[in-house]
């Protein structure tokens, strides 16, 4: 069985820069998505948004949705 998922996480508070910096950061790791994962950036006033969907596999959600906040833990501490 197939589920059709949509994940919405926010970073609030964060500047233009950090926001950008983020994004930049995470460039590589839209390439080469795995099959019926997606996942949007969108800067929105002063909150970082990303909006992931998903159409199969749970577990490549989770793993990915882990990776990609963990990329940007750490986007955010270098530049801290």
């Amino acid at each position: 069985m197939s589920l059709n998922c949509k994940l919405q996480i926010s970073i609030n508070n964060i500047s233009e820069e950090k926001a950008k910096a983020v994004e930049k950061a995470l460039e590589p790791d839209n390439i080469n998505f795995p099959k019926g994962l997606s996942l949007k950036v969108e800067k929105i006033d002063n909150k970082l948004v990303f909006n992931f969907q998903n159409n199969g596999n749970m577990k490549k959600l989770i793993s990915t949705v882990d990776e990609i906040l963990e990329h940007v833990h750490v986007s955010l501490e270098v530049i801290k």
